[in-house]
């Protein structure tokens, strides 16, 4: 395998849309959650990641139901969810639909009770005791020991199996850097040789984009917070963003969110932590050089925690106050070449303000095709102007449908605490 990988075609003006089933429905299984999928795909969802749908260990259980990431056998399903047939049946719609679907990998670890404990305990890291244990302190998993080479086989023999059985499209591999980088590299060559899939790394190490298409971007996510918490400057922030540039080779594609189920769960929904920022910085995460994620219920949005153990289903019986949103982003995104990903840093340019501090405007360009977007990224309302030669041209706003023409390459517009303009080149 070459050191950067070229990523799928189908994925690079792509997305990614996070489903937590055991929350989704009442019902919590994978028939339940297949009633959802023409509204996920009217509005624009494409690539369907599933959190872990194996079965969930019993000894050191968290809560009643345990965490989905302490897995007891990597060829089943949660029981909770429904058979294997009827995830298979599941994708096949959710193929007919042209909607891709990953399932998160869960690699450095199981539960205590896996099969495996019994069958292979030399699979298994052990401390000076002889004992399984967890080098990371979370209590309900142990440590796989990837020194040993039958282990290896056994893991790719198992993630074949979702292949074969299923025709699943592609993995999110759980705390990827907590794995050796070869074992993913010999995973992705050996598994390639009967289907080409999307590999995307819950990882911010440039090394890992040898081997993935895409990687996590908690830094930013991070910073996003700060942010808003008035901790850190734009520029600072901002700062971020050409790390990534720099630090990553151009085709390598960063996948930026607001929230997602850790986040939800344990630090709270993208409201608590980004209040009335949260949809201005959805615009960037769906606009910026990468691909956006969103997160089980953000269309609502779902404001509360939900529980990471326990049943806590999602009331969609309620206005999706964002799905409009999103529904307008996500058709963007994939008619307009612009907002590729693994473009790197040539097609998104940066634009000097009257008010550097507060404002972000860019634009995303290839060939022809282009899209401005400004943020007023403070709490107050700010005039924004903005001057280039390369903004003249005739434009449509993506969000309010009416026209916009900028003659001598300056705009100038009033924007509300929090607002935004994307504007479509013509």
């Amino acid at each position: 395998m070459s050191a950067q990988i070229e990523p799928l075609a189908w994925s690079l003006q792509s997305n990614i849309y996070e489903v937590n089933l055991r929350q989704y429905t009442n019902e919590g299984t994978f028939t339940g959650f297949a009633k959802a999928l023409p509204r996920l795909k009217d509005m624009g969802a494409e690539i369907l990641w599933f959190m872990p749908i194996t079965p969930i260990s019993v000894k050191k259980r968290l809560g009643s139901l345990g965490s989905y990431y302490a897995c007891s056998d990597y060829t089943a399903t949660n029981p909770e969810f429904g058979t294997v047939a009827d995830f298979k049946e599941l994708v096949r719609k959710a193929h007919e639909l042209g909607l891709k679907v990953i399932i998160d990998w869960v690699a450095n670890h199981t539960g205590w009770d896996h099969r495996w404990t019994k069958e292979h305990p030399e699979y298994y890291r052990k401390n000076a005791d002889g004992n399984f244990f967890d080098a990371n302190g979370w209590e309900d998993v142990i440590d796989l020991n990837y020194y040993n080479h039958a282990l290896r086989k056994a893991m790719i023999e198992s993630m074949r199996f979702w292949i074969d059985t299923c025709d699943i499209d592609g993995f999110r591999c759980d705390m990827a850097m907590l794995v050796p980088l070869d074992f993913w590299r010999e995973a992705r060559m050996e598994l390639e040789t009967q289907k080409k899939l999307f590999w995307f790394a819950e990882c911010e190490l440039p090394m890992y984009g040898e081997v993935f298409d895409a990687s996590y971007t908690w830094k930013f996510l991070h910073a996003m917070e700060a942010y808003y918490r008035n901790e850190v400057n734009l520029a600072s922030l901002l700062s971020i963003l050409q790390e990534y540039e720099q630090n990553f080779a151009p085709g390598f594609i960063r996948v930026f969110f607001t929230t997602n189920h850790d986040e939800n769960s344990h630090s709270g929904s993208e409201l608590e932590r980004l209040g009335d920022s949260a949809k201005a910085f959805s615009v960037l995460c769906c606009t910026w050089n990468g691909m956006p994620l969103i997160y089980t219920g953000q269309e609502i949005p779902v404001t509360r925690r939900l529980k990471f153990f326990e049943k806590d289903a999602i009331d969609w019986n309620v206005a999706r106050t964002l799905e409009s949103f999103f529904k307008t982003l996500l058709a963007l995104r994939r008619r307009n070449k612009a907002l590729s990903a693994g473009e790197g840093a040539k097609n998104t340019v940066k634009l000097k303000t009257n008010s550097d501090e507060n404002l972000l405007a860019f634009i995303r360009k290839k060939d022809e095709a282009m899209v401005l977007v400004i943020l007023n990224l403070s709490a107050s309302k700010v005039t924004a102007k903005l001057q280039a030669a390369e903004l003249k041209g005739n434009y449509l706003n993506v969000f309010s449908g009416g026209s916009v023409a900028i003659s001598d390459g300056e705009y100038s517009e009033d924007l509300a605490a929090w607002d935004y303009r994307v504007l479509e080149r013509k």
